[in-house]
């Protein structure tokens, strides 16, 4: 498999699930991500501008390519509602080969028809 091949995962979080699954939408439309799964009831304890925080939020994890990243992250960022969203490469060392296969087909452009 080639680098550009190679299956990230990225986390990030949002306040509410229809503001994921909005992004998340373009993600996949894009062809930047293969999947996405959303993950809702999680509860983040932080520190913001020197303040204690407590915030129910969801996680999505973004599935793509290596050869993507920095697009997904530009464009998932871009499109985030936070002003600092948590975006984390996770990369993954292996897995079902034809999963992974998958991954990298479905974040490849459509071939053009005529």
């Amino acid at each position: 498999m080639q680098q550009d091949d190679q299956p990230i995962l990225i986390y990030t979080t949002f306040a509410a699930p229809e503001d994921a699954k909005t992004v998340g939408r373009a993600l996949v439309e894009a062809r930047l991500a293969a999947c996405v799964n959303i993950f809702p009831g999680m509860t983040a304890i932080y520190e913001w501008e020197g303040a204690p925080e407590e915030a129910g939020e969801c996680v999505m994890l973004i599935k793509s390519r290596r050869g993507l990243q920095a697009e997904v992250l530009q464009e998932t960022h871009r499109l985030h509602p936070y002003d600092t969203p948590a975006l984390l490469v996770i990369p993954v060392d292996g897995g079902s080969g034809d999963y992974l296969d998958w991954i990298a087909a479905q974040t490849r452009p459509l071939p053009e028809t005529a």
